[in-house]
């Protein structure tokens, strides 16, 4: 079975939730945060993992 928590990534910006991903159980514990395109933003922004 597959140790990865399904988590979604947030805009900094507009606070639209875009994409979702896998995050495996093993880590650091510290939340994701990723430069991914916003559509409602219109440009890249930062994402953070959201609960």
């Amino acid at each position: 079975m597959a140790k990865d928590d399904k988590i979604i990534l947030a805009c900094e910006v507009c606070l639209s939730r875009n994409y979702t991903t896998n995050k495996s159980r093993k880590g650091n514990g510290k939340r994701l945060e990723l430069m991914k395109y916003c559509p409602k933003c219109g440009k890249k922004t930062l994402h953070k993992e959201t609960k």
